[in-house]
């Protein structure tokens, strides 16, 4: 595996598609929808949708859960809580809670191209508690405060 770290993998549901890179050089993987029959989201609804597999991240990994630019784009679908953060400690179904905010209903077939996932390191901090922050160029200046 070049410059990759091994993952656990396992079907929960017979039928599930294994998560896979689009291109040589993309960042996420594609999640596939798994489902008995076709799942009709209408407008301004969310729904849990199943993936159909479990992972086993390696200590000090953790999973990011994406949408995907072209169903944003097209179709005004995308997720509820991105990213949606899957830990190295969490064995269960990987589900995606999606959201349709387009205007007409989206049918969400077996097999589809639901989400993203993306492996990625994690930093983990030490709180170091202080009476006083450095000053910085910023400062406190916050949402908008460069115009």
């Amino acid at each position: 595996m070049k410059d990759g770290i091994e993952v656990k993998i396992i079907r929960c549901r017979s039928k599930a598609r294994l998560p896979r890179y689009m291109t040589e050089q993309a960042a996420g993987m594609d999640l596939y929808a798994v489902l008995d029959s076709d799942l009709v989201l209408p407008p301004g609804q969310r729904v849990m949708v199943p993936t159909g597999i479990a992972i086993a991240l390696p200590s000090g990994y953790e999973a990011q859960v994406r949408p995907r630019s072209g169903l944003a784009l097209k179709h005004g679908v995308t997720l509820v809580n991105s990213p949606g953060t899957i830990d190295a400690d969490y064995r269960g179904e990987i589900s995606v809670i999606i959201i349709n905010h387009g205007d007409s209903n989206f049918i969400i077939s077996d097999g589809e191209r639901i989400a993203q996932m993306i492996v990625a390191p994690v930093s983990r901090c030490c709180w170091n508690l202080v009476e006083n922050l450095e000053d910085s160029e910023r400062g406190s200046g916050g949402f908008g405060h460069t115009g």
